[in-house]
């Protein structure tokens, strides 16, 4: 057993024995948390905070801590190693606003059969302190995501991945709801991960897939009916965006359409799905990206073509209307508005999607 996997194993707890029962459960069926709020269809979720301030857990323990934070840092450098947009925009930010960077959310994609969904990735961040909050709901993607908040983010002195931990957005295929040909090549390919499953943290820090690497026909197949099928096939459990949080800079691009533009200034083209930006129905949660970066890819059979990475996203949260009042200095993280909205995320999903990768205007 390697050092890094040795590291992982080792900071399971004992209630991941539980947790791990849930992976042999199919995994269509709806994944249950204590204090867990599910929506259902398109309607938005994710409103548990605007009727009240969620205030967050307990603090990690040093130790616990700063390994957590290596392990998604590792996430982050594999990241940033594939997608020179994202790379970019952060320095370009760090140099306009100074050091100031802080992560809204980091947002995975899985297969949701046969213990690769959602579990596969949740238990790492449960042992760590997060907490599951809203399941979110996508229909017509054949999708579901849940979304982790993390353990209280006061007194941290840096930034990024050493600033305020993130929240958690983990997303899954509905493989059962796929025609039979998408079905069989998922089953196929995850047949021969064997454990794969239990490491997906791992696989995320090494940005290495855990099953067998795809021929290419098999991921046309997969694009032709699901672009999150394909794209979860050829990246695995890459992080598939991280999200600055504009509120927390410092300086004009705080506000997130001056942030957009500033973005378009310097030559970047924003996801314009549903429009540049993306507001939730109370106008609190604000959300835009960038479209993913592609990179060539070989494939088992030597093809070697085009295929989308990963994109960074945007987000500003308002201050929720009982605290409107407050004054800069007296405004925490847990005042704004929390959570996520299906109408917002449906449409950030498509900044890998081939119509906005192949589209030439805004």
């Amino acid at each position: 057993m390697s050092t890094a996997t040795a590291a992982l194993a080792a900071a399971r707890s004992p209630a991941v024995a539980l947790l791990s029962l849930r992976r042999r459960a199919h995994a269509a069926a709806p994944i249950r948390f204590p204090g867990l709020r599910v929506g259902s269809g398109c309607r938005h979720v994710a409103m548990a905070s605007a009727a009240h301030a969620r205030a967050p857990t307990d603090p990690l323990p040093k130790g616990a801590d700063s390994f957590f934070r290596a392990v998604i840092s590792n996430m982050e450098k594999v990241y940033l190693s594939r997608n020179p947009t994202a790379k970019t925009i952060l320095e370009l930010v760090r140099s306009y606003d100074g050091d100031h960077i802080c992560y809204d959310h980091l947002a995975f994609r899985t297969f949701g059969v046969n213990g690769y969904g959602i579990n596969s990735l949740s238990e790492f961040f449960t042992d760590f302190g997060y907490v599951p909050r809203e399941e979110l709901r996508f229909p017509a993607k054949k999708l579901r995501a849940l979304w982790f908040s993390p353990p209280t983010n006061g007194g941290y002195s840096g930034t990024g991945t050493y600033g305020p931990l993130p929240r958690i957005f983990i997303s899954e295929l509905l493989v059962d709801e796929l025609t039979t040909q998408s079905q069989e090549i998922i089953h196929k390919y995850i047949k021969t991960s064997g454990n794969g499953n239990n490491h997906a943290a791992l696989a995320s820090t090494s940005g290495e897939l855990t099953w067998e690497k795809p021929i290419y026909s098999d991921f046309q197949i997969l694009s032709s009916e699901s672009e999150y099928a394909a794209w979860t096939l050829v990246n695995g459990y890459a992080l598939n965006h991280a999200t600055i949080a504009t509120h927390r800079l410092e300086s004009d691009i705080r506000n997130i359409n001056k942030f957009n533009k500033f973005v378009e200034d310097n030559g970047f083209k924003l996801n314009s799905e549903g429009g540049i930006l993306k507001v939730s129905p109370d106008g609190l949660l604000q959300q835009s990206s960038t479209v993913a970066d592609s990179s060539l890819f070989t494939f088992a059979d030597g093809i070697t073509e085009s295929i989308p990475r990963s994109y960074i996203e945007f987000a500003e949260r308002l201050l929720l209307p009982q605290f409107k009042d407050l004054q800069d200095e007296e405004v925490k993280e847990y005042h704004r508005r929390d959570g996520f909205e299906v109408g917002n995320a449906d449409k950030i999903f498509e900044s890998t999607s081939r119509d906005q990768l192949t589209r030439t205007s805004a």
